[in-house]
């Protein structure tokens, strides 16, 4: 089965979403820890945990144990998005008789422990995943603990006990985001070595200063460190630690908090603080505009791709696209799925196959196999039944579902019965096939129409942008609505792929801010403009911010 990638980033983005609902109409809560952690809950609730909202008790359920039970929010909003309750519920966080209290409650079906003092889930987990083992049940114990919350001397007890009886059905998550209640934790008790200053990038940056797989490997755990915003790296992890027998496990999840805003990314103000109803919708534009860059390997060493692969996890790209061209449908051949099946054991980053050959439903299983995530296939080579056929075959595998139009192609009336459930559509900015082309500027007007179509359709995907994307240009094609955007010889073609991802991000962030101000002077003019702008304190971003509200005239 494969990793169902953007359907686990949809309900990510459903969660987050909610947390700013509960927490604004609250006026209260935590939404910088609910967002650390959302990739984690994400993936544990849409991939990993066997659960059955209407029978929360059922017996075989595996338990997830929120012990820095102040991220409350973040939890009851993947149960909302997961059918325990309805998702209008989570306005009555904090309310007075409500089920969703300011820390997890066992009033709320689905809860399985309350969280409100630090410190003590990791010794309640130990507990009942030890219960399980010697009542010889098959079910499995998550833990998510926080990074100042393992100031707690309980939480080492916790971790020498669980060593010493050989708990392996119990994981633990580490939320590492570096901050707590009053300030970054390796200031208050470091868990890696002392911050001297208030640029936590530093720890980041430097892994001979990470320090705290070493401790729990002392205390005789199993230790995965990953990056806990990478939905495939902790889907990999989890499935790693279910395999690991004999030990318990503990996943360092190195996190942001506030993840996706910046003005709550890594500042220690958004532990404990709710948003304003005035900038909630320029939030939830934030939240709806994320992105992705994915590498296109073919403009590459086509000699030596398992190279060019390597090259993106280095370049730390979001996906990696595979350009499969069979030299009928488009005059260029390229590679087919053993090639991408060769490939895949290199990286856990998705595989986003955008299939430019004929008769697709034909070979799409094939493309399954070899360990795509995400297929494209293109309106030119399909009709509605046989990509009524695709769309449910990849569904079934939990693989993405996309679909292609040519530059000179619209997206045809039969396709719109399925976008609502689509994963993806690629809009080709140049025609496929042909190296070296410029980003055909049609494409501008086409997006327009394009989006019109989405939005009467409930389409809830991503547009991705393929050819010609450049440093120039990705910024207006941002603008017109893409979300993912490939890069061939503009990334690949580049020596340092890092430099060039990081390039395209910056400017497709510097977009993404002007939109955010157009938003912000639209909804409240001048006054509303400065107060966004207010909130961004941490680091360059505020004055980098004002410059371009000055460039916009809105200073």
């Amino acid at each position: 089965m494969g990793l169902n990638y953007y359907q686990i980033k949809k309900n990510i983005l459903r969660a987050r979403k909610l947390v700013i609902k509960a927490t604004n109409t609250a006026g209260s809560g935590h939404p910088g820890g609910s967002f650390s952690m959302a990739e984690i809950l994400g993936c544990l609730f849409n991939k990993h945990l066997k659960f059955d909202p209407q029978n929360p008790q059922w017996e075989d359920r595996d338990r997830l144990v929120l012990s820095k039970g102040h991220a409350a929010p973040g939890l009851f909003s993947n149960m909302a998005v997961a059918g325990y309750f309805p998702e209008s519920e989570i306005e009555t966080l904090r309310k007075f008789g409500s089920k969703l209290q300011g820390h997890p409650d066992l009033k709320c079906p689905g809860v399985e422990f309350c969280g409100g003092s630090l410190g003590t889930g990791l010794s309640y987990s130990v507990g009942i995943a030890l219960a399980a083992k010697i009542d010889s049940k098959d079910h499995h114990v998550y833990t998510i603990i926080g990074d100042g919350e393992s100031d707690e001397g309980q939480v080492w007890e916790a971790a020498m006990t669980a060593s010493k009886y050989k708990v392996d059905n119990l994981t633990a998550f580490l939320d590492r985001n570096f901050i707590q209640q009053d300030s970054y934790t390796e200031k208050i008790m470091p868990l890696d070595e002392k911050l001297e200053s208030d640029d936590i990038t530093e720890m980041w940056k430097d892994a001979s200063r990470w320090k705290t797989g070493d401790k729990w490997r002392s205390f005789g755990w199993n230790v995965l460190e990953i990056d806990g915003h990478r939905v495939e790296q902790i889907d990999a992890a989890i499935t790693k630690a279910n395999a690991t027998k004999g030990v318990p496990t503990i996943i360092i999840s190195r996190t942001i908090k506030g993840k996706s805003l910046e003005h709550m990314e890594d500042n220690p103000q958004w532990h404990g603080k709710a948003p304003d109803s005035d900038v909630v919708p320029i939030i939830n534009s934030e939240l709806d505009s994320q992105f992705l860059i994915a590498p296109s390997i073919i403009a590459g060493d086509m000699s030596n791709l398992e190279s060019e692969v390597k090259r993106c996890v280095t370049g730390r790209s979001d996906l990696i696209h595979l350009d499969v061209m069979d030299g009928q449908f488009v005059p260029t051949k390229t590679f087919d799925h053993n090639k991408i099946k060769e490939l895949r054991p290199l990286t856990v980053i998705p595989f986003d196959t955008h299939l430019m050959i004929n008769d697709p439903v034909k070979h799409v299983k094939d493309y399954i196999d070899a360990g795509s995530d995400i297929v494209t296939v293109h309106a030119e080579v399909t009709d509605e039944s046989s990509f009524g056929e695709i769309h449910d075959t990849l569904k079934q595998n939990q693989v993405g579902v996309g679909f292609a139009i040519n530059p000179d192609t619209e997206l045809p009336e039969w396709s719109h019965k399925f976008l609502s459930t689509l994963d993806q559509i690629i809009v080709m900015s140049v025609v496929p096939g042909k190296s070296g082309q410029k980003y055909i500027e049609e494409t501008h007007s086409k997006m327009a129409r394009l989006n019109s179509i989405l939005n009467q359709h409930n389409f809830s995907g991503c547009i991705e942008a393929d050819g010609g994307v450049n440093i120039d240009n990705i910024g207006s094609v941002f603008a017109d609505g893409a979300r993912a955007f490939v890069g061939g010889g503009a990334i690949i073609g580049q020596q340092d792929v890092r430099a060039a991802i990081k390039d395209f991000r910056n400017a497709v962030l510097k977009s993404r801010r002007r939109m955010l101000l157009d938003k912000a002077n639209q909804l409240g003019g001048s006054d509303l403009v400065n107060k966004w702008i207010g909130l961004h304190v941490i680091g360059a971003k505020q004055e980098e911010i004002k410059k371009i509200a000055k460039e916009a005239g809105y200073l």
